[in-house]
């Protein structure tokens, strides 16, 4: 029986140490999120270029529990290149050019890569702006004054 005491005893030990060791993990954490945003908040309203690049290395050492800060910055659909034209069209562009008679979902489905937020996001943007309406659930887009001057001449 003594054997079974000390396993036990054994197995009590080191679950707390390893409790320990996890809230430890949980504090550091939490501290290296701080530091990255602090340091991104230097980044931001400091002119030393060499904390910019300090800033936009991210390497993390160990997988974080805590869901890390975002700068605002999101990476952009359309990219442009040096002459200035897009290689591919914006989220925007790309929600007016499906806005053909399908429901939020289809247009949903047909932005791969699109967090559906953004997409709703941009629908919005075009209802508040006119250019795009809905009716019986389906979005559709309104064609332009500039565009059906174009199509009549």
């Amino acid at each position: 029986m003594s054997t079974l005491d000390e396993i036990a005893k054994e197995k009590q030990r080191i679950s707390e140490a390893l409790a320990r060791i996890e809230a430890q993990r949980e504090k550091l954490a939490g501290q290296l999120s701080e530091l990255e945003a602090t340091e991104r908040v230097l980044a931001r309203y400091s002119g030393d270029a060499q904390a910019r690049r300090r800033a936009s290395a991210k390497a993390p050492a160990a997988p974080r529990a805590a869901t890390p800060a975002r700068s605002g910055k999101g990476t952009r659909t359309g990219v442009k290149t040096a002459a200035g034209n897009r290689t591919s069209p914006s989220l925007g562009d790309q929600v007016l050019a499906l806005a053909t008679g399908k429901t939020r979902q289809e247009i949903f489905a047909a932005c791969k890569g699109a967090r559906p937020n953004h997409i709703g996001v941009a629908i919005a943007r075009h209802k508040r702006a006119g250019r795009i309406e809905e009716r019986d659930g389906r979005l559709y887009a309104k064609h332009s004054p500039t565009t059906e001057q174009a199509t009549a001449v």
